[in-house]
C-alpha cells in the first residue's frame, strides 16, 4: 500500500488540470508516479518537464531510451518502472522475444554496436559511477558515440534513477 495518497483530482487546481492533460494526453491516463508527485506541484511540473526534455527530445531511438529505463529501473529494483517502460517497449512495437533479449542478454538484442555500448554505460553509471574507468569511456567513443549521446543516455539513466527511489520508498502502487 502506498504510504503518501496519489492526488485528489476532484480538487485540481487549473494548473494542475492543466498538467495532467499533457500526461494524460502522451500515458492515455495519468499514472501514479504522476498522480503521487501532484501533491507537491513545482515537483510535477518540474518532473514532467524532464520527462518530455530526456524521453521525447534529442536522437536517442524510444527503443534504446525505453530499454535503459527497464534495464536500470531492474538494476534498482523497481517494479514499478519496469513494468511502465516494458509496456513502453510493447507499445512502440518491441516483440515479447526481443524484450527478453533486452532483459537476459543485450548483446542478442536487436540494437547497434553504439546503441548497446549507450545502454551498458548508462547501467554501468547507474550501479557504480566511480568505477567507470577512462578506457571504457575511449571504447564507447569508438563506437561512434558523440557526447550528446553519451550525456542523452546519462539523461535516461538519471531521470529513473530519480523515479525508482521516489517510488519505491513511497511504496507507489504500480498501474500499468
Amino acid at each position: 500500500m502506498a504510504r503518501i495518497a496519489t492526488y485528489d483530482v476532484t480538487t485540481a487546481t487549473k494548473e494542475v488540470k492543466e498538467v495532467f492533460a499533457e500526461i494524460e494526453g502522451a500515458f492515455g491516463k495519468v499514472p501514479n508516479l504522476f498522480l503521487t508527485y501532484a501533491n507537491h506541484l513545482p515537483l510535477l511540473k518540474a518532473n514532467w518537464n524532464k520527462v518530455k526534455a530526456v524521453m521525447g527530445e534529442g536522437t536517442l531511438s524510444q527503443k534504446t531510451k525505453q530499454a535503459i529505463a527497464v534495464l536500470v529501473s531492474r538494476d534498482n529494483g523497481c517494479a514499478y518502472c519496469v513494468a511502465a517502460h516494458t509496456g513502453a517497449l510493447r507499445a512502440i512495437g518491441v516483440s515479447e522475444e526481443e524484450i527478453r533479449s533486452i532483459e537476459e542478454d543485450l548483446e542478442q538484442a536487436n540494437f547497434t554496436t553504439k546503441e548497446r555500448a549507450l545502454i551498458s554505460f548508462a547501467r554501468k553509471a547507474n550501479t557504480t559511477p566511480l568505477r567507470v574507468p577512462d578506457e571504457e569511456f575511449a571504447a564507447l567513443k569508438q563506437t561512434g558515440a558523440i557526447d550528446a549521446e553519451i550525456i542523452e543516455a546519462l539523461g535516461v539513466m538519471e531521470l529513473f534513477t530519480a523515479f525508482n527511489k521516489f517510488l519505491d520508498v513511497l511504496q507507489v502502487e504500480v498501474d500499468f
